[in-house]
């Protein structure tokens, strides 16, 4: 089969085995009648949001499928990242499948069956990871949390009728609540071993050169191969579409482009909160083979260059109600729409996710390409705020913001909360299970206060340092302005609260507010040893990226910054650059027998595990390299002639 069969309508592949559509006989059927799918992999995503993926021959699997999903398949502990719970003298870890959500097809489009012709398949079913009897794994916890909202909502709606009342709801009639979720892929895709100059990308972001531009050739062979494989597996796309990053590619001699280098997004529909999750892990894994296949390389790093937009994935959510009767009803939806923003659960979940976010952010926002991209400008949503509408009647379409309200007059089951934060590598599975922890925190206030949604408006609208029995006294948690244009860095960081620079300041904070992370706890949901564990795997990792890989990469960049003018063809001023970039270069990397260079003393703090110094350290560095890669700009710029 040839590489450009993928996205077409192969006759005869099977891509999805729904949730509850069929029976264990059934199943063992369906897959004797599609003899393409050669392999099972069972799908455990660790605590750092890492998917397994071994190679299990089908036909080990249909002996006694019963026997396979009840029993699940024995890993080693060192093969997923679950440091302090899985350890060397007791490592073993169990993949349990998980027969609740849709199981995938994963076809290798270059690995064609002799026997049918047809690409050979991999059932890829969703699973979680047990260690010792406990569930230990990123979809467990999301599940955990979906559960036990569940229970406490319809807990409260059943103490509290008046709410449910206003909602239009009879708690006897309930049948579950259910936290829906959507994910927005921002992602950057390129001609292989491609690079073009920052500032060139720059000036074509400033001037909105590509955004929302018409895609070309094989990006947009690729763009459109996504969206139909999308659909072949239940995901619903929206839409895809040019974002603003990007420069304008060059044709080659033989009429093709090259020279790509562009800012894609790809949307699709809402879906019950594991399934979305696992949903946007397929859609990463499609949209990449998709684009190799054409020729194309793709990053879902949320900053793949610095002074260019970064890769956001904004994430919608909602809670619905479930009547026996089949009908569904946004619990964030007011009674009156015309009256109020939100009812009286949408305001405690606004509220909860707010007044909760430095605990859950650290699942948002753990790497440190993600913290290049939180930075102010570029739309970077790094203040604790959020954006209802200017009024009733209009949409909010604030990007400064953490998290928008959307809101369609004609439509109430699409209000929800967008929340900007998170990028293209965030765990989504604790990012969500994280929100309703914080979410159900502010329901349980707000229902249990009595406060009507009009009420509830004014406390979530109040002025630094007016008292509210739940939010905090100094702080505004509303704004319909460009937080970075309308507010001085200042007035910013006292209303709405520091934002962490690093990954260990954002890690400190599940320390530092108790209180707060209390609320993740609740109903079992982020147990002491999983929490602990998230936090020594994110420092690791933190840490050895660090120490392996940036400070590497900075050390190129101090190497590559050499003098380029030579006698007689230089001014005063070149030479005055020269002294003041060498000496940051000195400062950075170089050690004398008096004084360690900022690297150095980085290394030995990582190895002294000082990670308070090594924070503020990192910071220091960032700006020292900025700073260098500025007075290199402008001193390239001034020479008319240099040595190569």
């Amino acid at each position: 089969m040839n590489r450009n069969e993928i996205g077409k309508n192969v006759a005869g592949l099977l891509y999805i085995i729904p949730s509850g559509a069929y029976s264990n006989e059934e199943i063992v059927t369906l897959l004797k009648n599609h003899p393409e799918v050669k392999f099972v992999s069972l799908v455990g995503i660790d605590l750092r949001g890492n998917d397994t993926d071994e190679k299990i021959p089908i036909g080990a699997f249909l002996e006694d499928m019963g026997q396979f999903l009840s029993g699940g398949v024995q890993t080693d502990g060192s093969s997923v990242v679950l440091p302090g719970i899985a350890t060397l003298n007791n490592g073993k870890v169990d993949l349990i499948a998980d027969i609740s959500v849709n199981w995938f097809i994963d076809y290798n489009y270059e690995h064609v069956d002799a026997a049918t012709g047809l690409p050979v398949g991999t059932l890829r079913i969703p699973s979680f990871l047990m260690h010792n009897g406990q569930r230990v794994d990123s979809r467990s916890i999301l599940q955990n949390s979906v559960k036990h909202f569940n229970s406490e909502v319809r807990e409260l709606l059943a103490q509290n009728p008046e709410t449910a009342s206003e909602l239009g709801i009879n708690p006897d009639d309930l049948s579950e609540i259910v936290v829906t979720a959507a994910t927005e892929l921002e992602f950057w895709v390129k001609t292989p071993e491609e690079q073009a100059e920052t500032e060139e990308l720059s000036i074509s972001q400033v001037l909105q050169e590509q955004y929302w531009k018409r895609t070309k050739s094989n990006v947009r062979t690729s763009l459109e191969k996504s969206l139909l494989l999308l659909e072949k597996y239940g995901l619903k796309p929206e839409m895809g579409h040019k974002e603003v990053g990007g420069v304008k590619a060059r044709v080659s001699g033989e009429g093709r482009l090259d020279r790509i280098m562009e800012q894609l997004e790809i949307d699709w529909k809402f879906s019950a909160a594991l399934q979305a999750a696992d949903n946007e892990l397929l859609a990463r894994i499609l949209i990449k083979e998709v684009f190799r296949l054409n020729g194309l390389e793709v990053t879902f790093m949320a900053k793949p260059m610095e002074g260019v937009a970064g890769s956001g994935e904004h994430t919608h959510i909602n809670a619905v109600a479930k009547l026996k009767s089949g009908k569904r009803v946004n619990l964030f939806a007011p009674g009156n729409i015309k009256k109020d923003y939100l009812s009286r659960i949408g305001w405690g979940a606004i509220m909860g996710l707010l007044k909760n976010y430095e605990v859950v952010n650290p699942f948002i926002t753990s790497a440190n390409d993600a913290f290049n991209r939180l930075k102010p400008g570029f739309e970077a949503p790094i203040c604790i705020v959020a954006s209802l509408g200017s009024d009733l009647e209009t949409p909010s379409r604030n990007r400064t913001v953490l998290a928008g309200l959307i809101r369609d007059m004609d439509n109430p089951l699409s209000i929800r909360f967008e929340i900007r934060s998170p990028n293209p590598h965030t765990n989504t599975y604790l990012a969500v299970a994280a929100i309703n922890q914080a979410m159900l925190d502010g329901i349980k206030y707000a229902v249990k206060s009595g406060k009507t949604p009009g009420e509830l408006e004014k406390n979530f609208c109040k002025k630094m340092g007016e008292k509210d029995e739940y939010l905090e006294q100094f702080r505004e948690y509303r704004s319909e302005e460009d937080v970075f244009e309308h507010y001085s860095d200042k007035e910013r960081n006292k209303m709405f609260g520091v934002p962490p620079a690093t990954v260990w300041e954002n890690l400190v904070n599940l320390t530092d507010h108790t209180g707060k992370a209390k609320v993740l706890a609740s109903g079992g949901v982020f147990e002491s040893n999983i929490l602990e564990s998230y936090k020594r795997a994110t420092t690791v990792q933190w840490a050895l990226e660090l120490s392996e890989r940036l400070l590497s990469e900075n050390a190129e960049l101090v190497r590559k910054s050499i003098k380029l003018h030579g006698d007689g063809n230089f001014e005063d001023f070149d030479e005055e650059l020269w002294g003041r970039i060498n000496s940051v270069r000195k400062y950075l990397m170089k050690d004398s027998i008096k004084e360690k260079s900022l690297f150095t003393k980085i290394r030995e703090a990582i190895d002294k595990h000082e990670y308070h110094k090594v924070s503020d350290m990192q910071l220091e560095m960032s700006e020292k390299v900025s700073e260098l890669k500025k007075l290199y700009n402008v001193y390239k710029r001034n020479l008319i002639d240099y040595r190569q």
